[in-house]
């Protein structure tokens, strides 16, 4: 989820909780296991979700709508790190 995740960030999430669009969730893909996603419509079949980054993994482009069952959770915070470096200084 990169740009908006980072490896090490800690999220905050609320199980059971209904998503919003432009929101992220925690979605179950098919044959992949977890991911956080970010919600971008509803559709008959579940919910459509992206990723941020265009370049890497996989969504509904890919996998189709998400059902909801399949919606884990949806994140309320980040709470880690406070200040980011510079995305150079990785």
């Amino acid at each position: 989820m990169r740009p908006t995740l980072r490896p090490g960030d800690l999220l905050l999430i609320r199980y059971g909780a209904r998503p919003r669009v432009g929101r992220l969730a925690v979605v179950r893909l098919p044959d992949r296991g977890l991911a956080v996603k970010r919600v971008t419509r509803r559709e008959p079949e579940g919910w459509w979700v992206e990723r941020d980054n265009p370049a890497a993994g996989v969504d509904s482009w890919l996998v189709g709508a998400i059902p909801d069952v399949d919606v884990i959770a949806v994140v309320a915070v980040r709470l880690w790190p406070a200040i980011r470096r510079p995305s150079g200084a990785d």
